[in-house]
């Protein structure tokens, strides 16, 4: 066991886990954030998808002791307030989910795209989205909303 001192969705917390324990069980086990959900457990489905200061990265398969002094995590949880961000309202006004299970890794992972590319192309969506898996395969309402909330922001 060691002591980890984390900043989650800007406020802090220390943790007292095993360095091998993955980011995805500190959230959910030791700080009860459980919108990130667990998947596959090997990085492949996204739906574990935090933020890393601001990049994406899968939680499931990220050691607790990869973590720098200072990073910024964030959750869908620290996403906004109230589910205000436009992706989180885009999210709704498409009527995105079905099961929902992997939506906040689907979200987050947009939220992270889309700093980078505001106005994108449906190939680059294509191409962001890719490894973000949906059993429900709501696929073409998820790129939509991607759209919609690209113009929102």
């Amino acid at each position: 066991m060691a002591l980890y001192n984390l900043i989650v969705n800007g406020k802090n917390h220390s943790i007292d886990v095993d360095s091998d324990t993955p980011l995805l069980w500190v959230l959910r086990d030791s700080l009860h954030l459980v919108g990130t959900k667990y998947g596959c457990g090997i990085a492949q489905c996204g739906a574990c998808t935090i933020h890393l200061d601001g990049a994406s990265i899968r939680s499931c398969s990220y050691p607790i002791s990869e973590l720098e002094k200072g990073q910024k995590i964030t959750t869908i949880e620290g996403l906004s307030e109230n589910a205000t961000h436009a992706l989180q309202q885009a999210w709704q006004e498409h009527d995105v989910p079905q099961c929902g299970y992997c939506q906040a890794g689907q979200i987050m992972n947009a939220a992270s795209f889309l700093k980078d590319y505001p106005n994108p192309k449906d190939s680059e969506i294509d191409a962001a989205m890719n490894g973000n898996l949906c059993r429900c395969g709501t696929y073409l309402r998820i790129k939509k909303a991607i759209k919609t909330a690209a113009k929102n922001m």
